[in-house]
């Protein structure tokens, strides 16, 4: 099977994410329970936010002032967690795609304002993280 570009590995990476929030399982579980195996850029993106998640939410939930994590829309809350899962462990991918693919995510699947609320709290973590 030939990889999925990267910006549909992470679409799909979202959707799992959601999935798994919403049906109150682990993100490995719905990543097993798939018929078909998904794109490996795909499976590592799900497998980093869960084994790294506590670490992830704690940096987004210190980035995000005023937001508690739980507040926020379930889908600027994973679009950020699939975002600093980059950030924290794929340094090959530049930091300026992964901020825009995370901004076109939430823009596209979440609220107006979303798009300029994924960029602030991961301009604050990108700087955190990366340097």
């Amino acid at each position: 099977m030939e990889p999925a570009p990267r910006h549909q590995a992470r679409e799909r990476a979202l959707t799992l994410l959601y999935e798994a929030e919403l049906k109150g399982d682990s993100p490995s579980v719905v990543l097993d329970a798939l018929m078909v195996e998904p794109d490996p850029f795909t499976a590592t993106l799900v497998r980093t936010v869960e084994s790294r998640g506590t670490e992830i939410d704690g940096l987004v939930d210190a980035a995000a002032i005023g937001w508690d994590l739980d507040r926020m829309a379930v889908v600027d809350r994973n679009v950020l967690r699939l975002a600093v899962a980059e950030l924290l462990e794929r340094p090959d991918i530049p930091t300026a795609v992964i901020l825009n693919e995370a901004v076109e995510l939430a823009s596209a699947y979440s609220t107006d304002d979303s798009g300029r609320f994924v960029n602030g709290v991961l301009a604050t973590l990108a700087v955190q993280i990366r340097g």
